[in-house]
């Protein structure tokens, strides 16, 4: 038989059951909407992951106190003055400042209580971050007290159609400090631009005060939360880093943007396996249920086969037309699939407020791998079908 006779024959067949095609055709969707949705969700991550670590800044590094370990999280102590004297001094820092962080404070403004997160800086910090950006107004200064620049998001909550705090305002802020609550009123001084957030700070939602006032707020004494270095160029990073792990000793981590890009990368790629293999499992399930309906389609024709036989199809034709209706299958399926688990992401993207990253490698990928699940599925009833005795396939009732 000719290859336009094995097509036409196996897609008349699938227009003849059209019922059994189509609950084939939702397995096969089914699964590949789940896998190019998945798979595109967590791309969007890391993306903007990535995106994150590109406003940290390659030459900057993290100092962080503790350990991470296993069920527990960071782990450890705190850095002092003392750290970070260390280490500035270490050879080819070029500047290193002091960070508190991780403290929440809230806020009335017009009758609405606000929460958001307060992180202490010295002028330094601006210094290492030139890529934040004040969008009005300035940054804080050596000689500031009371002063605040605050976030695009607290600036102008995305849920408000206009700012609710401009440069010039005063804010009264409230924090807890061991079961006391404590008042600080301060001044807006700046409004950053939108960032996106990054590492160290979520700039967007936080307000930064001056590090002393901080310490003072926060009852911390002279401690931190992290220090943030500079090396002197981008290609001593990794020296800088190990400098500084041999000085302070093993209750740190140090963190620069290529071993954060490195275990941000691990993560991710771990993430989306495991996501990508949870939504393959359905298209397993779909390929159980085409051998099914395929292996029953071969029984209701057998007479069919047996016919073909008799006029001289060959074994390989007519398994060449099961395998091409399994095929065909899967190739609808897959690119139904592809579509509709692209357009999902972005209606969840917009949700969460994630920018999913659909491609196309992706969707070729998830249609080829439709393709081998319906081809493979469709193996053995292809197989027990070519198998037939034309004889006894032409006594079948």
């Amino acid at each position: 038989m000719k290859f336009w006779d094995i097509t036409f024959i196996s897609l008349e067949s699938l227009r003849e059951r059209k019922f059994r095609f189509a609950l084939n055709l939702i397995g096969i969707l089914i699964g590949c909407a789940a896998v190019t949705g998945l798979v595109s969700m967590t791309q969007g991550l890391s993306n903007d992951v990535a995106r994150q670590l590109d406003i940290f800044g390659p030459q900057n590094i993290m100092v962080i106190p503790g350990q991470i370990q296993e069920g527990r999280g960071i782990v450890g102590g705190t850095l002092n003055w003392r750290d970070l004297e260390i280490v500035s001094k270490v050879y080819q820092v070029s500047k290193a400042t002091p960070i508190i962080a991780n403290k929440m404070c809230r806020f009335t403004v017009r009758g609405r209580i606000f929460v958001c997160e307060v992180f202490g800086v010295t002028n330094d910090y601006f210094d290492l971050n030139k890529q934040y950006k004040v969008e009005d107004g300035r940054e804080l200064l050596r000689t500031d007290t009371n002063a605040v620049v605050i976030g695009a998001n607290v600036a102008h909550p995305p849920d408000e159609e206009e700012p609710i705090l401009t440069v010039g305002d005063r804010i009264k802020i409230e924090v807890s400090v061991a079961d006391t609550t404590k008042t600080l009123t301060l001044r807006v001084v700046g409004v950053y631009q939108e960032t996106g957030g990054s590492i160290g700070a979520n700039l967007d939602d936080s307000i930064g005060i001056p590090l002393r006032t901080a310490q003072q707020l926060f009852e911390v004494g002279g401690e931190f939360d992290f220090i943030m270095a500079q090396a002197e160029s981008l290609e001593v990073v990794e020296d800088v880093v190990e400098r500084i792990e041999e000085k302070i000793g093993d209750d740190i981590m140090v963190i620069s943007y290529e071993s954060a890009r490195e275990q941000v990368g691990q993560v991710m790629g771990t993430i989306e396996a495991v996501l990508g293999g949870i939504a393959a499992i359905s298209l397993v399930v779909a390929g159980v249920g085409i051998i099914n309906t395929m292996t029953i389609s071969v029984m209701e024709r057998t007479r069919e086969i047996g016919v073909l036989k008799a006029v001289g199809a060959k074994s390989l034709d007519v398994l060449l037309i099961f395998i091409f209706e399994a095929m065909t299958t899967g190739f609808v399926g897959g690119i139904l699939g592809s579509l509709f688990g692209m357009a999902l992401s972005q209606v969840v993207g917009d949700f969460i407020n994630l920018q999913p990253a659909p491609s196309m490698s992706l969707g070729v990928g998830v249609v080829a791998f439709a393709v081998l699940t319906g081809t493979v599925s469709g193996m053995y009833p292809a197989w027990r079908a070519s198998n037939l005795n034309p004889v006894d396939a032409l006594r079948n009732e």
